[in-house]
């Protein structure tokens, strides 16, 4: 089969469209025929290397993706040949206290297909039964492989972590990026109250598009100054940030009283200095969130299928462009997914 992958650390260009052996369904697993995948961000600093993390090269990336179900292992009772699914890039042991307790994305032994274990931006990926979802087949491939990721960590941000309820207001930063749109439709649909940055106008009207009821322009004017100005001086109630360090300070700027910080990411560096005078005394909460368990998949994923949420797209390219597709996203070109098809499957 085809597949990207790369044999070494490094910029796009060590990235591939070659061949890779054939992948074989375990007992526990599926055999998917891949008619599409998306790209996160999580793809480029997986290609970049990331700390600790060794990885069986050549390494081919992607956690997101759909297709046909073309084999199953013996052990495999949820899914037949011909069935629609879609890749949930968690994996878990299912035996530490957190599992126990169902709240997998804890797992003492955590991790992701494509970021730690091989991935399924190729023609074909053996995926464990447990890492895929049943799609409606009226949803498009485009759809199916754009949602998982990004829908199931805005929720579990938003509705589990922050506990985001109607009334509230929220400020959504880097709106223009995959988990960015997800959590503004999310908190839209949640009848909050939404806020949003991107850096060109044109990602703002997107923005808005989404759901957004104030947008500005984090290049040109801050966003904390902004958002307490539109409060009259309150704040709002959640903050979600998924930057690091070039905006932590302004986002607990931005929070009322009682406010919380939610964070999935830290794009711009792991370090980031808190005010603990402003924590203590505004009586702050600050929330880490990973992905999301299977409850929570099961609850948003839906709502993707039925359109009420709908994943935005940038482009879609052939797989052998995935040099590309990487480049769109660390130079954060456009608004929302980059979705990458088998050359085999594409029609331009």
């Amino acid at each position: 089969m085809q597949a990207v992958q790369f044999g070494e650390h490094g910029e796009t260009s060590v990235l591939e469209y070659d061949e890779f052996p054939d992948p074989e369904a375990g007992d526990d697993e599926v055999l998917v025929d891949i008619k599409a995948g998306a790209l996160n961000h999580l793809d480029v600093w997986t290609r970049r290397g990331l700390p600790g993390v060794e990885l069986d090269m050549p390494h081919i990336p992607g956690s997101d993706a759909a297709g046909v179900v073309t084999d199953v292992g013996a052990d495999v009772t949820r899914f037949e040949e011909g069935d629609h699914v879609a890749v949930c890039a968690g994996k878990y042991c299912g035996e530490c206290e957190a599992c126990r307790d169902g709240r997998e994305p804890e797992c003492d032994s955590y991790h992701l297909i494509g970021e730690h274990v091989r991935g399924v931006h190729a023609e074909q990926a053996a995926v464990p039964a447990e890492n895929l979802v049943p799609v409606p087949e009226d949803v498009d491939w485009v759809t199916a492989a754009s949602s998982s990721l990004v829908f199931q960590t805005a929720w579990r941000m938003l509705m589990t972590q922050a506990e985001l309820t109607q009334g509230e207001s929220i400020l959504v930063l880097g709106a223009s990026g995959g988990v960015g749109h997800a959590a503004v439709q999310i908190a839209d649909h949640a009848g909050a109250e939404v806020y949003a940055t991107a850096s060109t106008e044109e990602k703002l009207e997107y923005a808005k598009e989404c759901g957004a009821d104030h947008v500005v322009n984090y290049e040109t004017e801050s966003f904390a100054q902004f958002v307490r100005e539109h409060t009259d001086g309150r704040g709002v109630d959640v903050v979600v940030d998924h930057i690091g360090p070039a905006t932590w300070d302004d986002s607990t700027k931005c929070l009322a009283k009682g406010g919380r910080l939610v964070t999935c990411g830290a794009t711009t560096g792991p370090k980031a200095e808190t005010n603990i005078n402003r924590l203590f005394w505004n009586q702050l909460e600050l929330l880490g969130s990973t992905m999301a368990t299977p409850g929570e998949i099961d609850d948003v994923l839906p709502l993707v299928w039925d359109g009420t949420f709908e994943p935005r797209v940038r482009e879609v390219l052939p797989m052998s462009e995935a040099q590309r597709a990487h480049e769109m996203l660390q130079e954060r070109e456009g608004f929302g997914k980059v979705v990458v098809v088998p050359d085999s499957e594409y029609d331009g």
